[in-house]
């Protein structure tokens, strides 16, 4: 990998989020985990640090590239901080996007507002040698009662973030980038980055 070499490799089958991390990494060249050979990524956990971890090193491994993941939960507390890393499986196998968050609303169905919640992400960076960069990022706000908007994906829209009359999937994709948990983590990561980049090109 001799020479400036931007690219990373997003190591993860979710279009959405990979559209967003390419948003927000636009320093660098962002390759899709598609135009590799099919990637087995090991069974997550209840760890946000651990899974990113081994989700990046697991495709760089598999492509040679210098791969970014990320793992990412909605924390809500009155349910105790669940979903938490196990967000993306809330409920189990069954459900969709929509199947979760209708779940959850219907959980906190006689919770009384304000319902507060937190995103939280870990981000990270692995180069094919093993060598890890994380970062971490939080957005605080309280869960609606019930789905507003058509942007975004996973839980956004019923998350509505501190500061906004707006739900998550309401407003606009700069805004979102700006203080989203994802956007904070991967904007902490990126000097991480560099300096992995820049140890390959060596």
């Amino acid at each position: 990998m001799k020479g400036a070499d931007r690219r990373l490799v997003v190591a993860s089958q979710n279009a959405g989020k990979c559209r967003e991390i390419a948003r927000i990494l636009d320093r660098f060249e962002i390759l899709s985990l598609a135009e590799f050979a099919p990637v087995a990524f090991p069974e997550e956990g209840r760890d946000y640090f651990e899974n990113a971890r081994q989700k990046a090193v697991t495709a760089a491994l598999a492509t040679g590239r210098v791969c970014v993941a990320d793992d990412s939960g909605l924390e809500v507390e009155a349910l105790g901080g669940a979903p938490g890393p196990l967000s993306a499986r809330y409920g189990g196998p069954d459900l969709d996007d929509r199947g979760r968050l209708e779940k959850l609303l219907t959980e906190l169905r006689d919770v009384p507002a304000p319902r507060r919640a937190r995103f939280f992400c870990v981000a990270a960076c692995a180069r094919p040698d093993g060598r890890v960069a994380l970062a971490e990022g939080s957005c605080e706000g309280e869960i609606s009662t019930e789905a507003l908007g058509e942007g975004g994906f996973g839980y956004d829209p019923i998350f509505r973030p501190d500061g906004f009359a707006q739900g998550m999937a309401e407003i606009g994709r700069e805004e979102k980038d700006a203080l989203s948990h994802r956007g904070r983590a991967f904007r902490a990561l990126e000097a991480g980055i560099e300096a992995l980049l820049k140890a390959a090109d060596a």
